[in-house]
């Protein structure tokens, strides 16, 4: 039976083997895409390998380095759920700079609770 920490392992090595697969199709190198993303060599590394939870603002230095969108990682983080209709509010969230990481994934999950709220029952 797969337990929810399983579950949170396999997201973060999906996510980590995503940001690899972009990065050698960039041809970037770690050390690259590090500088680029404004983080150590060292935890690009365990994030590629599946071994650290980076955080919201972590993953936007990574999707700007990478040049694809901050919500593209989101989603395979879990921050995010997949094709969400929020007509760019995440992406407003995600952008601001006078939130911290916490903050920001706070307003997503209050955000994203009344969405489910509001949808009609199935």
């Amino acid at each position: 039976m797969t337990t929810p920490a399983d579950a949170v392992e396999a997201r973060l090595r999906d996510l980590g083997e995503f940001i690899r697969d972009q990065r050698r199709r960039d041809r970037l190198s770690l050390r690259k895409l590090s500088e680029l993303a404004g983080i150590s060599n060292p935890y690009l590394s365990q994030i590629e390998r599946g071994l650290r939870k980076p955080s919201a603002e972590i993953l936007q230095g990574i999707a700007k380095g990478l040049r694809i969108s901050a919500e593209t990682l989101y989603v395979r983080a879990g921050i995010l759920d997949e094709k969400s209709d929020d007509g760019g509010v995440a992406e407003a969230i995600a952008a601001d700079p006078t939130l911290t990481d916490r903050q920001k994934e706070s307003l997503l999950e209050i955000y994203r609770s009344f969405q489910r709220e509001s949808r009609p029952a199935s």
